[in-house]
């Protein structure tokens, strides 16, 4: 039972990047089937740029997640990293975001032609959503460890419960400075 953990992220990392690969291989291979055989008169020079442009992040994220998820196995059998968790929040549910969201905007380019790809504009402003949110999240834990929140309580004479309950026992009143 040693290493049970490991081997599960082993496990799970390895399918997760084997269903992430044939659904590239499978959008990406529809999108070029589509546009040479079907809508051969739209597909053009512009169009091919777009789709590697556009779909050039979505091939570097899969690849960084080939990179760090992929576990390595010793000569021998022997697990000798599981690789790091590809359901991790934080920058890896944010790349899996944008890996989803290019994925859609290519399935969409293939049907309806490359106006789709303006679609794509989305990531750059979740981006940007995503950054002031946390910036103005910061900024408010900050204030509060500057202690500004709690000589706002002294003065307006909120006591949390346990200080409440001493001071009913008769215990020592809780003083600020």
């Amino acid at each position: 039972m040693a290493q049970k953990a490991a081997k599960q992220q082993a496990a799970r990392n390895t399918s997760i990047l084997k269903r992430t690969h044939l659904v590239s291989l499978v959008i990406n291979a529809f999108f070029i089937l589509l546009r040479l055989v079907l809508f051969r008169a739209s597909s053009t020079r512009a169009t091919y740029l777009l789709y590697g442009i556009l779909s050039l992040p979505a091939f570097v994220i899969e690849f960084w997640f080939e990179r760090i998820g992929r576990p390595v196995i010793a000569t021998n059998g022997e697990l000798k990293k599981s690789g790091e968790d590809l359901e991790a929040k934080g920058l890896t549910d944010y790349m899996w975001d944008v890996l989803y969201w290019t994925w859609g905007c290519t399935a969409i380019a293939a049907v309806f032609g490359n106006r789709a790809w303006y679609g794509w504009i989305v990531v750059p402003l979740y981006s940007l959503w995503l950054a002031w949110t946390t910036f103005t999240g910061m900024k408010g834990g900050m204030a509060g460890m500057a202690g500004k929140n709690s000589e706002g309580n002294a003065a307006n004479g909120s006591t949390s419960n346990r200080q409440k309950k001493m001071e009913k026992r008769g215990g020592q009143k809780m003083q600020y400075r």
